[in-house]
C-alpha cells in the first residue's frame, strides 16, 4: 500500500513545508503555503514504460462516439447543457445565495427519478434512475419541505446529508445513481488532510476525488460552488479546470428571472442561456423572455428605449429606462443597473459633445427593466436615445427598437447578429429599426429616432 500524507506547498515558488507556515521562507510570500495530499510510489522504469505502451494509441485508430445524454426536463437547462447531461461528465453550478441554485437541482433530480418526461433535447432515458442528492448544508427534512413545495417525489431519489467526501463516495458506489449531486464543494471535507472546510486544499481535493468517480463510473456529478463578494467562483482556479461544464446562475433578488450561463462546457457550445423564472413551485422555465421583458413596459413615455440584445447565442428585447432630473449639487449623481457602468460614462460623455446637450447639471439615472443584466456594448444606442429621450422630456419614436455600439467620437459601430436581432424585434412587432447600418454618427441617431428628422 502506498503511503499517504499531507505537506504544505507555497503556490508561488513551489517551497514545499510539512507544517503550515504563514510566510513561505523562500520567496517571501504571505498566506501561499496550500495543503496538500502527497502519495509514495515506488513504481520502476520498466513498470513504467510498460504502462505507458498500453495507453499509446493512435486517433486514426480511435472509432467516434455519439454522446448518450440524459434529459433533466427542462429544455432551458439541456439547451445550456448541450442538449442534455453527459453520463460521466462533471459539472459546476455557481451563484449568489439564495439564487435558486439547490431549488434547480432539486427540480433536475425529481424529474430525472420521475423516468422519462417531456424535454426539448434528445433524450437518452437512464436505465438507473436512481438520484443521489449529498446536502452538507441542510438536513433531509429541509430538503423535504422544499421537495414538497415543488411536487410529488419518486423512490428513487436518495437523499444523503454528509460532509465526509469518502462517504459519499461509499454511499454512491452502494447505490449506482445515474446522477450525484453534491451541495455544496465548500462544505466537503477528505480524511486525507487536515485543513477545514472550504479551504483550497480540502476544495482541490475533494473535487478531485469526485472527478475521478466519476471518470470511472459514468455517473454524473453536479457540483455546487458559493461564489466570493467580487462575483468570482470562490475556491482555487483549478476547480474550473477540474470539470468538464461551468455554469453561473445569475439575477438579481428582487426580481425573479434568472439566466443560467456557461462559461465552459467541453460538451457543446458556451453561447447559450437558459432563462428562468422563480416561482412559488420552484424554477420554471421561460420560453419567451423578450416577451416576459417587454410586457409591463409604457409606450409613448420619455426616458424608455427597446434595444435588442444578445443573451448567449439568444437575441432578446429588453427596456432600457432613463431618468434625468436637474440638481443644484456641484457634482451630479449617476446610477447605472444592469448596464456597464463604466460604457453609460462614455455614452454620456459622447451625447454631451455630439449631440450639444447640457448634461452636466442633471442626476441621470440609468435601468434595465425586469432585472435583466446586459454586458455586450450593442445597448450603447439604446441607453443613449433613453438618456436623450428622459432629457429633452420628448419619447423615442414608436416602433423603435436600437442596438449599436457609440464610439468616443460619437460614431456608431456595427456589432454581431445583425440579421438575429431584428428578426426577434420584428416578430413583436417592431418594425423600424435605428442601427450603425443606418446611422453614420450618435447625433443623426438621435434626431432620427427622437425629433423625427
Amino acid at each position: 500500500m502506498a503511503k499517504v500524507y499531507s505537506e504544505f506547498v507555497c503556490q508561488q515558488c513551489g517551497f514545499k513545508s510539512s507544517s503550515f507556515l504563514g510566510k513561505c521562507p523562500e520567496c517571501g510570500e504571505w498566506n501561499s503555503l496550500i495543503e496538500s495530499s502527497v502519495s509514495e510510489k515506488e513504481t520502476s522504469n520498466k513498470q513504467q514504460e510498460i504502462n505507458i505502451g498500453e495507453k499509446l494509441v493512435k486517433l486514426s485508430s480511435v472509432k467516434s462516439q455519439n454522446v448518450n445524454r440524459i434529459g433533466t426536463g427542462f429544455g432551458e437547462f439541456d439547451r445550456v447543457l448541450g442538449g442534455g447531461i453527459v453520463k460521466g461528465s462533471i459539472v459546476l453550478i455557481s451563484g449568489d445565495p439564495g439564487i435558486g441554485k439547490s431549488t434547480l437541482l432539486l427540480q433536475v433530480a425529481i424529474n430525472i427519478a420521475r423516468g422519462p418526461v417531456g424535454s426539448h433535447s434528445t433524450r437518452a432515458t437512464p436505465l438507473n434512475p436512481t438520484i443521489l442528492y449529498v446536502t452538507g448544508e441542510e438536513s433531509a427534512q429541509q430538503i423535504k419541505i422544499r421537495a414538497d413545495r415543488i411536487g410529488k417525489v419518486s423512490d428513487s431519489l436518495y437523499i444523503l446529508p454528509e460532509t465526509d467526501v469518502e462517504s459519499v463516495i461509499a454511499a454512491a458506489r452502494k447505490l449506482n445513481p445515474s446522477l450525484l449531486i453534491v451541495d455544496s464543494i465548500q462544505t466537503v471535507t477528505t480524511e486525507k488532510l487536515t485543513g477545514t472546510a472550504g479551504s483550497i486544499g480540502q476544495l482541490r481535493e475533494c473535487s478531485q476525488i469526485l472527478q475521478r468517480y466519476a471518470k470511472k463510473s459514468g455517473v454524473a456529478v453536479f457540483i455546487v460552488g458559493h461564489v466570493t463578494k467580487e462575483g468570482s467562483l470562490a475556491g482555487p482556479k483549478t476547480l474550473e479546470h477540474l470539470v468538464d461544464a461551468v455554469l453561473s446562475l445569475e439575477g438579481d433578488d428582487m426580481h425573479a428571472f434568472r439566466l443560467l450561463r456557461t462559461n465552459k462546457n467541453r460538451f457543446g457550445s458556451t453561447f447559450e442561456v437558459g432563462v428562468f423564472e422563480m416561482q412559488d413551485k420552484g424554477m420554471v422555465e421561460v420560453s419567451d423572455p423578450s416577451g416576459i421583458f417587454l410586457e409591463q413596459r409604457i409606450s409613448k413615455r420619455p426616458g424608455s428605449c427597446v434595444v435588442s440584445t444578445i443573451a448567449g447565442g439568444r437575441p432578446i428585447l429588453a427596456e432600457v429606462q432613463a431618468l434625468c432630473t436637474a440638481t443644484i449639487f456641484p457634482v451630479p449623481t449617476r446610477r447605472v443597473t444592469g448596464l456597464d457602468y463604466s460604457r453609460i460614462q462614455i455614452v454620456i460623455a459622447a451625447l454631451s459633445k455630439v449631440a450639444k446637450l447640457s448634461l452636466g447639471n442633471m442626476d441621470i439615472y440609468v435601468n434595465v427593466a425586469g432585472g435583466l443584466k446586459v454586458s455586450e456594448p450593442a445597448a450603447d444606442l439604446g441607453a443613449a436615445l433613453a438618456v436623450v429621450s428622459a432629457a429633452v422630456d420628448k419619447p423615442v419614436r414608436e416602433g423603435i427598437c436600437a442596438f449599436g455600439e457609440v464610439g468616443l467620437l460619437g460614431e456608431l459601430r456595427p456589432v454581431v447578429n445583425t440579421k438575429s436581432r431584428m428578426n426577434e424585434a420584428k416578430r413583436l412587432g417592431f418594425q423600424d429599426f435605428v442601427m450603425p447600418e443606418k446611422f453614420k454618427t450618435l447625433d443623426e441617431a438621435v434626431s432620427y429616432a427622437i425629433h423625427g428628422r
